[in-house]
């Protein structure tokens, strides 16, 4: 076969899935990208589409039980061309999940994976391929995404494909949001045969209200705390993902807690607390000073100044009476609006717009002298202090060495003082940015160059621009004791926003929650019943979501603060027992057994780097 012909090809499987990988936010379901077929000699070259395989089915069962989500996804692919075809399956994995199994069907066989090191799976795969067999990798490869090498698929032939994974949900102001990656409109050639989604929701408060704004659908009520949702469609290519939320009677601050437990093992926990829109002789909202820090560098000019312009303008006017602000502006150098922090009065805020408004996009990036005036001593202890830090490039003046920039950050910083960081655009330097917020127990976040800047600010400040408490803490009375919480610190309250910790529990029987946390300078302590029960069966996927959590925790140290021997093996260890797809573990399908049952013609030869036919 022609060299650059083969190649060729080859580039346009790899533009294809890196075009996928690049645009995971928006690219949806499972889908196969077809590695280009070995034409006979001398037959011209076909023309070749990535996505030929038609999805004849996909059914998702999802089950819902408070925060936490198990969706089980079956997909039927089927190859209508006169060619067999060999591909990838990517699927697009939502934050913090974790896939708990994963199967294929060929010839009537049901071949599941086994979680293996990266390396020794890639070897074994290597292995297997020289001999001409096919096995099924399922690889970890970055944005969320998983990649899963499929067996040839026979001419006008089906392959099944079933995935399930575990998540934990996020809930805002009472509000539970699930979201299902759908859309394929366009990757997808044909449309999808048959489309069956069910959902499964239970809570433990009443279920209020349920709505999917994306999809019709049918809600069947069958009690006050359990409803179930079905979407069905036929011969469809979906636009937009499934989006469905569901709202909950929450007001104060309440709690919600699920446990598994069996034999005398630890137990693992779910805790959800959260903050209801409760009056403010309950638990009122506390004043705060905020410091947004804005680069004007020449990097921001266009359209993204001009976001940058409109996300200030609306945190500024939406802060509280009793607040106290102040803008800074970076690039070559650093200028505040005021010499210290200012009431959020109605002609500081027309102050404030002027000096945004005249946000122009020059110079350089100097990082410490926008730091130095947003940490210097302002404020009084009993207020949260939070800095929102928007930037869209590296420190280039002033200092500009990593190391020194977190130090000075770790000496300025004081008790309740947060960095929350809007890294923009690709250009960032990701790990400084991390650590700013780490140190400060603040938030990060980094807005893509498709991604809306003041869209995603507004949102933000809408969720931090009520705090309730802060430094939260948790423990629990009795002869209860809790252990690997993960996050370990669970940060702070604000109303209507939810905080959730996994983790593990010793002992048995009713007890108390206690959830500390600080208001308005003083310690304010909350006891919340719950029963430690000895043995527990029915949330059997808390074990998978509390190794999740655990893996990203050991990852971001890995990330944050290099790879070492004994980091590693824990983290090797762990997703190999819970069955974890890590950059570390993937998961192998072997295909010992199905090889000897499979005909020559079903089987592709390989062929070498170079372009030619391999020889064995």
């Amino acid at each position: 076969m022609n060299t650059i012909f083969r190649n060729s090809l080859k580039n346009i499987t790899c533009r294809a899935a890196a075009w996928i990988l690049l645009s995971a936010p928006i690219w949806a379901q499972g889908v196969i990208i077809i590695e280009p077929p070995v034409p006979p000699r001398p037959h011209p070259a076909p023309v070749f589409s990535p996505f030929p395989l038609e999805v004849r089915s996909l059914q998702v069962e999802v089950e819902i039980q408070d925060q936490a989500a198990t969706t089980r996804i079956h997909q039927v692919f089927y190859n209508p061309t006169d060619y067999r075809v060999e591909g990838y399956y990517l699927f697009p994995l939502p934050p913090e999940a974790a896939v708990d199994a994963f199967s294929m069907e060929v010839d009537g066989k049901t071949l599941e994976g086994e979680l293996l090191d990266a390396g020794e799976a890639r070897r074994i795969y290597e292995d297997i391929v020289r001999r001409v067999r096919d096995p099924a990798l399922l690889e970890y490869v970055g944005q969320g995404a998983l990649k899963v090498r499929i067996f040839p698929v026979p001419p006008r032939s089906e392959r099944p494909v079933t995935l399930s994974y575990r998540q934990v949900l996020p809930r805002e102001n009472g509000t539970v949001a699930y979201r299902f990656p759908l859309k394929i409109d366009h990757l997808a050639e044909k449309p999808i045969g048959e489309i069956n989604l069910s959902v499964r929701i239970r809570a433990q408060e009443e279920i209020q209200q349920v709505y999917c704004p994306t999809h019709e659908v049918e809600v069947d009520r069958r009690s006050e705390q359990e409803v179930r949702v079905v979407y069905e469609a036929e011969k469809l290519r979906p636009q937009r993902d499934f989006r469905l939320y569901y709202h909950t009677a929450a007001t104060g601050v309440g709690l919600s807690f699920l446990s598994y437990r069996t034999g005398d093992e630890p137990g693992y926990f779910l805790l959800s607390i959260h903050a209801g829109n409760t009056g403010e002789e309950e638990l009122p909202v506390v004043d705060k000073d905020v410091c947004f820090v804005v680069d004007v560098s020449g990097s921001m000019k266009g359209e993204k100044l001009e976001q940058a312009r409109r996300a200030m303008e609306y945190c500024v006017s939406h802060l509280r009476p009793g607040d106290r602000f102040q803008i800074v502006r970076f690039s070559t150098r650093a200028e505040a609006l005021f010499s210290t922090l200012q009431p959020a009065d109605e002609a500081r805020r027309k102050e404030a717009r002027e000096f945004i408004r005249g946000f122009r996009a020059i110079g350089g990036t100097n990082l410490e002298a926008a730091l130095k005036l947003a940490l210097a001593p302002a404020g009084t202890p009993d207020r949260p202090y939070f800095v929102v830090f928007l930037t869209d490039g590296k420190p280039t003046i002033g200092e500009r060495e990593e190391g020194k920039l977190l130090e000075m950050v770790q000496q300025r910083h004081r008790r309740g003082s947060r960095i929350f960081v809007f890294g923009i655009g690709e250009e960032v330097n990701t790990h400084l940015l991390d650590k700013m917020a780490e140190i400060t127990r603040g938030y990060r976040t980094y807005i893509h160059p498709d991604e809306s800047i003041d869209r995603k600010v507004a949102r933000f400040f809408d969720k931090v621009s009520l705090p309730l408490l802060g430094d939260l803490s948790l423990s629990a009375t009795g002869s209860i004791r809790l252990s690997e919480m993960y996050p370990h610190t669970p940060g702070d309250l604000f109303r209507g926003s939810t905080v959730t910790v996994l983790g593990r529990y010793e002992g048995s029987g009713p007890a108390h929650i206690v959830v500390e946390g600080r208001a308005g300078g003083a310690s304010r302590q909350y006891r919340l019943p719950v029963d430690f029960p000895r043995n527990d069966l029915r949330h059997d996927f808390l074990p998978t979501l509390w190794a999740t959590r655990a893996v990203g925790y050991l990852l971001d140290e890995i990330r944050l603060h290099g790879e070492t021997e004994a980091l590693r093996r824990e983290l090797v260890h762990l997703a190999r027992q819970y069955g974890i797809v890590t950059p570390y573990t993937d998961y192998l399908i072997r295909e010992e057994e199905l090889a000897r049952h499979l005909p020559p013609d079903r089987r592709i030869i390989p062929y070498r780097e170079d372009g030619g036919e391999d020889d064995r």
